[in-house]
């Protein structure tokens, strides 16, 4: 779902940097008393997992089409909105700025896209109401049950919001040559069945941590004596998941263009409709914006589309997949050492 810049006009990409900017400092704002030394290691290896899980593009079934994980709902499910929306930030802003995945004019609109609903909507109005409810009843088992509601209803419902953002973002911006109704036709369906395969992903992983390190998951209160694995078992075990997704999996991803790509352009040469139709050559709205941000693009991005400059090796993937996934990782740490610092010291001199 990484938008290009061609799909936006700059008023509208500005706009979105602005409400992806606001939502940003509200949550550094609400970040500022949280001093939870377990979380360093847990963002740092949950953000390197979604970068990684972001890499797999899996095959929809009978479409051409294929999707990946956005990684908003496995956030906030264990870091919280707050911390989980701060670092999808990392993970796009590090795709789009040494990677050449989704443009930077349109970073604002990608994070809210796949970050904010993921994080505030997916975590306040279902995972929270959920795991806090007594659906199912008591028990371990009934916790097992709700997780999985929540993380495939989350999952679902988010995607949902974030094609439809990108269809009306998309016709804000004036590209005529994409009807509403018919974008939004071809849009929603195959984010359902993307949402579908996500939540599902997450469902696995947050179950893994809940059999594991329950007290690392949002609002599950865990039986005494329920931890099974020490938290430096489960972090490992999370890294070395990042590693083999980022750097052998991802070798494995499908060719196929993802929902959006499928939307545009549809995938004719393998047999199936072309949807909108759009030249992947020349498409969308140009302007001077878009084109500096190209420009910036091309000289940090080192390893363009997951892969060495001008070569189809496939150890470029693999690289690419490792070394994102430490960045990532790394980046995530820094900011929480960082903020940590900054908090320590504003409370020492008060």
């Amino acid at each position: 779902m990484h938008m290009a810049d061609a799909l936006l006009a700059p008023a509208v990409a500005a706009t979105m940097y602005v409400a992806s900017g606001t939502a940003a400092g509200i949550s550094i704002h609400k970040l500022k008393k949280d001093d939870e030394p377990r979380k360093l290691p847990v963002m740092a290896v949950t953000a390197a997992l979604v970068f990684a899980g972001q890499m797999i593009n899996y095959t929809i079934p009978g479409t051409g089409s294929s999707g990946h994980m956005c990684g908003g709902m496995l956030l906030s499910a264990l870091l919280g909105p707050q911390a989980g929306f701060l670092s999808m930030i990392v993970i796009l802003a590090i795709q789009c700025l040494f990677f050449a995945d989704g443009g930077l004019m349109a970073l604002g609109a990608n994070v809210w896209n796949m970050a904010f609903y993921g994080c505030f909507v997916g975590y306040y109005l279902i995972w929270r109401p959920i795991l806090r409810g007594r659906l199912f009843g008591e028990g371990r088992g009934a916790q097992r049950a709700r997780i999985i509601l929540a993380s495939i209803l989350g999952c679902v419902v988010t995607l949902q919001l974030g094609a439809f953002s990108v269809v009306l973002e998309t016709s804000l911006s004036g590209i005529t040559e994409l009807p509403f109704g018919a974008f939004v036709a071809l849009m929603q369906p195959i984010h359902l069945a993307i949402g579908l395969i996500e939540g599902l992903i997450t469902t696995a992983v947050l179950l893994f941590v809940f059999e594991s390190r329950p007290e690392l998951l949002q609002d599950v209160a865990p039986a005494e004596g329920a931890s099974k694995r020490s938290l430096k078992a489960v972090v490992a075990v999370l890294a070395v998941v990042a590693l083999l997704v980022g750097g052998g999996l991802s070798l494995l991803a499908s060719s196929n263009p993802d929902g959006l790509e499928w939307a545009l352009f549809g995938n004719a040469d393998a047999g199936y409709s072309e949807n909108m139709g759009l030249d992947e050559e020349d498409f969308g709205v140009s302007s001077a914006a878009a084109d500096k941000a190209g420009e910036i693009q091309e000289k940090t991005s080192f390893l363009p589309d997951y892969a060495f400059p001008e070569s189809e090796a496939a150890v470029g993937t693999s690289v690419s997949g490792v070394v994102g996934s430490a960045m990532v990782a790394g980046v995530a740490l820094l900011l929480c050492l960082v903020g940590g610092f900054f908090r320590k010291k504003k409370e020492k001199n008060a």
